[in-house]
């Protein structure tokens, strides 16, 4: 859910039709969920058994803006 409505939003701000957009998600949904597959579970893993309490949050927080930044290439991208 989270990455329809990022391209959703991302295609609003940019100006597309909701037909672009639609194409856009149809195009790159799958993409975006296997990139997410491959770097959470790591991420996640690696923050439990590696990461301590005070550090936990910022730790995520720092993997999801990197993330997001995938996303918005990958969202950015033509066609």
């Amino acid at each position: 859910i989270f990455m329809s409505v990022f391209f959703t939003y991302l295609g609003l701000v940019n100006g597309d039709s909701f037909a672009t957009i639609g194409n856009k998600i149809q195009n790159d949904l799958f993409t975006a969920c296997q990139g997410s597959w491959k770097v959470w579970p790591i991420v996640h893993l690696i923050n439990f058994k590696f990461v301590s309490n005070k550090w936990r949050i910022p730790y995520i927080n720092a993997v999801q803006i990197a993330f997001n930044m995938f996303l918005s290439l990958l969202g950015t991208k033509k066609a």
